[in-house]
């Protein structure tokens, strides 16, 4: 399987990635306050993407310049309100997914896509390495006919720099639920811990992203 690396890290490294100073939390309890979180949401564009554990997407954007905050959620399903819990036995039809909070005039929608094929493997079927259900399940969630235009676009492009297809949902979104607590700025607040070690941080090696 061919990855898109070298076209899409040229791309983003031109955008200047960087890791914000400050921190990109986006509770209260971790240094952001609601009011301030609410400010910045409030002044930026939102993409909603799952691929594979959202705690390895969150850790991704957050290193990106322009993007102004993650939120770590679920999307997708048929249940209000699900817990992290029932997401994880398959029952809810939820993805594990993350909104990102992005200043358009720093970084678009379309390179907010771009590293979204270059984060994950977007042609395994509810799978991302030894994750597997169909709450990790490659899917883009739109909240409007622009955004649906460009990922349908994205996704044809991305298409030709892989060997397999590309089996990555683009649907509606209807409703975000926020993850618990513990799950938001999972690899800020904990860098040391087995999946960071193994399967988050080689992630952010292989994207340029940290030393």
């Amino acid at each position: 399987m061919k990855r898109i690396f070298a076209p899409v890290s040229l791309v983003m490294l031109l955008a200047g990635i960087v890791i914000l100073l400050g921190g990109l939390s986006p509770n209260p309890e971790n240094g952001q306050s609601g009011e301030t979180r609410m400010s910045t949401e409030n002044s930026a564009e939102v993409a909603t993407l799952g691929g594979g554990c959202f705690w390895c997407v969150e850790a991704v954007y957050e290193r990106i310049d322009g993007v102004k905050s993650v939120v770590s959620g679920y999307a997708g399903g048929d249940k209000a309100n699900p817990t992290y819990e029932e997401v994880c036995s398959g029952s809810t039809g939820h993805a594990e997914v993350v909104q990102v909070y992005f200043d358009p005039e720093v970084i678009s929608y379309e390179q907010i896509l771009d590293l979204f094929w270059n984060a994950h493997d977007p042609t395994t079927l509810n799978r991302q390495g030894a994750d597997v259900g169909t709450q990790y399940r490659s899917i883009i969630l739109y909240n409007s006919e622009a955004q649906r235009t460009a990922a349908e676009r994205s996704k044809a492009e991305a298409a030709t720099y892989f060997d397999d297809p590309i089996v990555t949902e683009i649907v509606q979104l209807t409703t975000f639920y926020e993850a618990e607590k513990y799950h938001q700025d999972y690899y800020e607040n904990n860098p040391y811990a087995g999946y960071c070690t193994f399967v988050i941080r080689p992630k952010l090696q292989k994207l340029g992203l940290e030393s």
